[in-house]
């Protein structure tokens, strides 16, 4: 690339599923299967438990009296209760219908868990819609009919989520198809396409997330972002090096230099508020592969590094839902994008270099990079755009896994207010947050050395404390929130949230950013669910 700003022309905009808003058994019969072509058809209708029994739900008691109570008698043959989170499948009920999975809401009143930190009434729904799917698929059905569950933009997320698989690099002939999603018996078509606008922009965040590294160099991830974000009318800035050394971004190019691949600085502007509303910065880790530098990480599981950038990627699909929901809010992303490589030119254990805030930084682990790269991009943008809150995501310490595992981002913020707002996007999207300290007892961890100001290590236990510490010597007074996704952000192997594919990317957290973005453009309806 040369000179200091490179627009790379966007070649294809990738299409959400096709949307079809339909209503059936209301006086009318249920959607053909056969007819033109042998297209197999699914139905997704749900049940919850009520005492040990089974209540069907308006839309699934309106086809069982259409079949004249067949589905009922065949779901109390089959045991009679339908487990939270499960799905029956029954064939040849219905001439018109391939399959019919009868999925478990559990209690009828479910709602608020104070103490889990969740909508479990949402969350059910987004489960027994994503096992509903998962169970159609493996049927062979070609077009999925999905009830609104009680809540059709979640029925909508566990769907479209379950449904998508990672199939890039098989070749055509061996790539499964993925059915359609159609919306069955509700009124809420809007709800229903918010769901999928959502599940979309996190599958988004999958995708790039599970790409090869050698596909998904900091090139190619720009080019990526100019296809997925022009189409939506948003700016998309690509820096080259050139440029990124007239701003002295000097510790994000001490990062760079250990790899022959150039670095890239994205600069993203999405404007959906007033010209005067100050903006929301968004910072992302982008490293696209980290081998940990001289610091190499262990050989085993090294892998999985390809979605270093995974906070990135969040970002990236937060900022598509945003425009396709058209939130009245402005958005500024300055996201870094390099590989940590061992080299010849690789930054060493002891090297000092300067910050574009002027601190000397001291690398005492070259496998803390991402903090080097975030530091500089936090100082460009409060410089730049003078905003409102600072949101930074990133996988960032092996700590947060530690504590949290996968049921958690781990979220540190300097602002009470803003730590509630993210707390009540987890709960709603079922996406958990869990709040850390950012205490000064981390802060002098950090910047007590005599021979530089800021320590990428720092001293003692408590790496993901630490890290967020590092990061606040970048923050000027402003309000900040940091997401740590490491234990949230990379491969899903314990089928802890059974709608995301197991050994694949999560994509996790998009639709909370998607939520809190919500909140935070509609303060006066706070209290309702995106």
């Amino acid at each position: 690339m040369s000179g200091a700003t490179v627009f790379i022309r966007s070649l294809k905009p990738r299409v959400l599923h096709a949307l079809k808003i339909r209503n059936f058994c209301s006086g009318e019969s249920a959607p053909g299967g056969g007819e033109g072509g042998g297209e197999k058809k699914g139905l997704i209708l749900g049940a919850y438990e009520v005492d040990n029994d089974v209540v069907l739900t308006k839309s699934a008691q309106k086809y069982n009296d259409h079949l004249g109570g067949k589905l009922m008698e065949l779901i109390k043959k089959a045991g009679r209760t339908v487990k939270r989170g499960s799905a029956k499948v029954f064939n040849n009920v219905d001439k018109d219908i391939w399959a019919v999975a009868v999925v478990g809401l559990g209690p009828e009143k479910a709602g608020y868990n104070e103490m889990e930190a969740i909508d479990e009434g949402m969350e059910n729904v987004r489960k027994a819609a994503g096992a509903g799917t998962q169970q159609l698929r493996h049927q062979g059905v070609d077009r999925i009919l999905v009830e609104g569950l009680g809540f059709p933009e979640q029925a909508a997320e566990g769907s479209a989520l379950a449904l998508w698989r990672y199939q890039e690099n098989k070749m055509r002939e061996h790539q499964k198809k993925t059915p359609t999603l159609e919306l069955y018996d509700d009124q809420d078509g809007e709800g229903f396409q918010r769901g999928l606008f959502k599940a979309e922009s996190q599958n988004l965040a999958r995708r790039l997330s599970d790409t090869p590294a050698n596909q998904m160099t900091p090139l190619h991830f720009a080019q990526e972002t100019v296809n997925e974000l022009c189409p939506c009318g948003i700016k998309v800035q690509v820096h080259d090096k050139d440029w990124i050394e007239q701003k002295k971004f000097s510790a994000f190019l001490t990062v760079a230099r250990g790899s022959c691949e150039p670095p890239v600085v994205l600069e993203i502007s999405y404007c959906g508020g007033p010209n005067d509303q100050k903006p929301i910065l968004f910072c992302g880790k982008g490293i696209t592969f980290d081998s940990g530098g001289l610091c190499l990480k262990k050989c085993k599981h090294m892998d999985v590094y390809k979605a270093d950038m995974c906070g990135a990627a969040a970002i990236i699909s937060a900022i598509r839902a945003a425009s396709a929901l058209s939130l009245p809010l402005n958005i500024e992303a300055v996201i870094p994008l390099c590989e940590n490589m061992p080299s010849g030119m690789a930054m060493k254990c002891g090297d000092v270099v300067m910050g574009m805030n002027g601190k000397s930084i001291m690398i005492t682990d070259t496998d803390n990079e991402g903090r080097l790269a975030l530091a500089d991009a936090m100082v460009y943008g409060q410089n730049m755009y003078k905003p409102r809150l600072v949101i930074d995501v990133a996988s960032l310490t092996p700590g947060v896994r530690s504590a949290l595992g996968s049921a958690a981002s781990g979220v540190f913020s300097n602002s009470q207010t803003m730590w509630s707002q993210v707390r009540k996007a987890g709960v709603i999207t079922g996406d958990r947050v869990w709040r850390l300290p950012l205490w000064k007892f981390y802060s002098k961890k950090v910047t007590r050395f005599k021979s530089h100001d800021v320590n990428n290590k720092g001293i003692g236990q408590g790496s993901s404390c630490l890290a967020a510490a590092f990061l606040n010597e970048f923050i000027t007074c402003v309000d900040w929130i940091h997401f740590d996704i490491t234990g949230v952000g990379f491969r899903s192997n314990h089928k802890v949230v059974p709608y995301l594919t197991k050994g694949r990317m999560t994509g996790r957290p998009t639709r909370t950013l998607i939520q809190l973005l919500y909140q935070l453009s509609c303060p006066s309806e706070g209290q309702r669910e995106l």
